[in-house]
């Protein structure tokens, strides 16, 4: 697995898994809505973690920047 993601990327990804994270664990956001948050935010962090998404790979998206 080659990282195609950068640090600004994976910050972001954290941030909003956090928040949905929070919504759900207040009930803020419940139901269905609120399992769907719950599962984007597991799947930004682990996504985040590894530094690899494999929907950018299908994409052709790489923000992990130019290696000298």
């Amino acid at each position: 697995m080659k990282k195609n993601m950068g640090n600004a990327d994976r910050f972001i990804r954290i941030f909003v898994a956090v928040i949905f994270a929070i919504l759900y664990l207040t009930n803020t956001v419940s139901g269905t809505l609120g399992i769907i948050f719950l599962a984007i935010a597991i799947i930004f962090l682990l996504t985040s973690f590894i530094s690899f998404c494999p929907l950018y790979t299908v994409i052709g998206v790489n923000t992990c920047g130019k290696k000298k």
